[in-house]
């Protein structure tokens, strides 16, 4: 643990993006740490060329980096590279720098690359995890059962979490896929239904008109928002294929995760539900809801413990 008198400073850098930012925070969280949390937009070359360009100087970015410059660096997505290495070269090398995601660089220009098991990246300073890291925890899941129980606490075994994404940079998410996973979902009970921005409203609605009766659960999207609560609920949960976040965070919490289909997917998402059925951890749906367990994934632990053990700032 770092020492609480003179702690580590740890900046976080990503687009802004959500997932990535969750990967940054679960590590940032089970080492211990309270950081920093910095979301950056680059301009013009590097906007469009980075992370192949380089020569990263004062002008890349739209809001100036400046120092002291942190103790630690965890940074993930394609943009947050440049910061990376700008802040590498401004700390004269002292920053301890952590990138999460395959970089699609060599990984040397960083002290730590996180790479999944279905991305390509090997050497010997890149830590290979199962998924992508998260935020889940069992102490997490406890506080979102206190909290979501006047919500939750009706539902009857099985409670069955449904996450579902939506459209992709490869694939629209249609109607006539809505309409198919409304009718899949149908003939189940005790369901607590959460959609996200890439479904679309038309889309949304048509799964609402379907699976928000009989006594099931589907977020409204104004209310605070259930996620934790339904994962802590939920003896199953579904998950659409499309969502490498939500099914690693799935795959975190020990409960049995089915991958619902979706078109479109990327060769690195095939890979990732195929590691985790591996792993024990996935199936897919096929209507049946089967029992079975596997050891939680614990991929931000392992990571923050071989930060502290490599950085030398933890005693």
């Amino acid at each position: 643990m770092p020492n609480p008198a003179n702690p580590p400073t740890v900046w976080i850098i990503t687009e802004g993006l959500t997932g990535t930012e969750n990967q940054c925070l679960g590590i940032a969280e089970a080492m211990g740490v309270t950081p920093i949390v910095k979301r950056i937009t680059l301009r013009q070359p590097w906007k469009s060329l980075s992370p192949y360009l380089g020569f990263e100087s004062k002008w890349t970015f739209q809001e100036p980096l400046v120092a002291p410059w942190p103790d630690i660096l965890i940074a993930s997505g394609r943009k947050s590279i440049a910061a990376s290495r700008y802040i590498k070269k401004q700390s004269g090398g002292k920053t301890y720098t952590v990138q999460v995601q395959d970089p699609r660089v060599n990984p040397k220009q960083f002290d730590m690359v996180v790479a999944p098991q279905h991305d390509p990246t090997r050497g010997d300073n890149v830590a290979v995890t199962v998924a992508t890291p998260n935020r889940i925890t069992a102490e997490q899941l406890g506080e979102a059962h206190k909290a979501f129980h006047s919500i939750f606490s009706n539902l009857s075994y099985p409670c069955i979490a449904v996450l579902i994404g939506g459209s992709t940079k490869r694939h629209d998410f249609t109607l006539d896929e809505a309409t198919s996973l409304a009718q899949t979902l149908s003939p189940f009970k005790n369901l607590m239904i959460t959609t996200s921005r890439r479904t679309g409203e038309e889309n949304t609605a048509i799964l609402k008109s379907v699976l928000a009766k009989n006594g099931n659960y589907f977020w409204d999207g104004v209310s605070p928002n259930p996620y934790m609560g339904m994962l802590a609920y939920a003896d199953f949960i579904l998950v659409t294929a499309d969502s490498t976040s939500m099914i690693s965070e799935a795959a975190t919490t020990g409960r049995r995760v089915y991958v619902l289909p979706m078109k479109g997917l990327t060769k690195r998402q095939n890979q990732l539900i195929e590691n985790l059925k591996n792993y024990g951890a996935v199936r897919e749906f096929t209507g049946v809801f089967e029992d079975w367990t596997y050891p939680p994934l614990n991929d931000s632990a392992k990571i923050a413990a071989l930060i502290r053990q490599n950085c030398g700032l933890f005693s």
